[in-house]
């Protein structure tokens, strides 16, 4: 092993070693500080009504803010009336109405927020009240979620902690005690099996199976604080976040105008919302499993438009499968494949280039693109078929020689025995 690899491994587990080591203690130093002084969360811990590791994980603890920091108070005194008296500034338990201006008192105070995070965001507040939440809240409505209903009162892990309730696995169970519950969201007529939807999608499947937490969660679409994402200035548009190439070439497209003009959400009319699924070159063209039947019919031309589109991919997957074959015969006998690889290489991404240009829904484009994956493909192919060409010339070339060594030498041991049958009669 390289000795700087060595090197590099002492200098990580020490500096792990030390993080550690500080955390351990500044934490330590924390809840003892706490237990001995603060009153209110020494009160609390003893009756219980705090978890014991609870100084462990709290964001607002790890920083010394206790009790007192968000309800005021006297937290120096063991006395309740003294401890939680108005004129100590005891505020007690916000109203729900008055819990997002409550949190806002630090996390809309720049200048108390850059002590702690600088790069945080100070306007979580604004963007609250833009959302359906925020709104409904402001209009009396009790029953929709503000701050804790998400980050929880008490005990807020940081949010890159895997145990807070809005870390990226946990988003959508979080959402989903609210939104999945069908009594309590009686009265709102939307629907309650989002989760259920969410967990079978592509998205799903790639954050609550794969772990993948960079994979979209319910707040990447409709944001976290405001109505949706910031910058974002229409709700239908947020799959351009991830998906760029997509929803330029769909802007730029015929289709653009009309689905604005009927206020049809872009992506979500083909792809769905919460249960989008895999796509696959059938959801084009004018078989069964098309969309584009949805809204077109034999003899228009958005009809004849899906069924060119369809087949100019397929002739390209149908090409690329049939070289990659071919290489896979070519592997298989031993023989170059390394510039086959790379031609195939540039058909698979023209292949994928293809199929973006699909929300062009410009039929000549797909074509043109499609015969550049074509040209590649068969290139491969030609190259593979001289590669395997060569394996059997070269398999018969050794034959001939095989035979012929073998003749020679059967006639070099004749020859030989004859030499000895002659030298013995001498």
């Amino acid at each position: 092993m390289n000795p700087y690899t060595h090197l590099y491994f002492i200098v990580t587990l020490f500096i792990y070693g030390w993080i550690n080591f500080w955390q351990t203690n500044v934490y330590a130093d924390v809840s003892h500080t706490l237990k001995s002084e603060d009153k209110c969360y020494s009160c609390h811990l003893d009756m219980e009504l705090l978890p014991s590791d609870f100084q462990d994980y709290d964001i607002h603890l790890q920083v010394g803010l206790s009790c007192s920091g968000c309800h005021g108070g006297n937290p120096t005194s063991d006395d309740p009336e003294i401890a939680m008296s108005p004129q100590q500034g005891f505020i007690g338990i916000p109203a729900k109405n008055e819990i997002p201006n409550f949190c806002g008192k630090c996390h809309s105070n720049i200048d108390v927020m850059r002590n702690f995070q600088p790069g945080i965001s100070t306007d979580q507040v604004q963007q609250y009240y833009t959302s359906v939440h925020g709104k409904k809240l402001a209009q009396g409505d009790k029953k929709v979620a503000e701050c804790v209903s998400c980050h929880t009162a008490h005990g807020s892990p940081s949010v890159k902690d895997a145990r807070s309730s809005v870390y990226p696995l946990n988003v959508p169970t979080t959402c989903n005690h609210c939104h999945g519950n069908v009594e309590y969201m009686q009265g709102y007529k939307i629907p309650t099996d989002q989760f259920e939807k969410y967990a079978k999608s592509v998205h799903g499947s790639a954050l609550l199976d794969k772990k993948d937490i960079g994979a979209p969660a319910c707040n990447d679409c409709h944001g976290n604080h405001g109505a949706m994402p910031p910058g974002l200035t229409s709700i239908s548009h947020v799959c351009g976040f991830c998906h760029v190439n997509n929803m330029e070439y769909f802007s730029t497209s015929p289709m653009a105008r009309p689905y604005a003009e009927l206020k049809i959400h872009a992506c979500q009319q083909c792809h769905g919302y919460h249960d989008v699924a895999k796509t696959f070159d059938e959801m084009i063209g004018i078989g069964e499993k098309s969309v584009c039947l949805g809204c077109h019919s034999e003899g228009d031309k958005g009809y004849q438009s899906a069924k060119e589109m369809y087949n100019a991919i397929r002739h390209l997957v149908d090409t690329l499968e049939v070289a990659r074959l071919r290489l896979r015969e070519v592997q298989k006998r031993g023989m170059d494949d390394i510039d086959i690889s790379f031609i195939l290489q540039e058909a698979h991404q023209t292949l994928i280039h293809t199929r973006t240009l699909v929300h062009t829904f410009d039929s000549q484009k797909i074509g043109e693109k499609t015969q550049e994956g074509i040209s590649k493909s068969r290139e491969a192919i030609v190259l593979a078929d001289q590669e395997i060409k060569d394996y059997y010339f070269r398999r018969r070339g050794f034959g001939i020689a095989t035979i012929f060594i073998t003749l020679l030498v059967i006639a070099l041991f004749f020859k030989i025995r004859s030499l000895e049958k002659a030298k013995s009669k001498s």
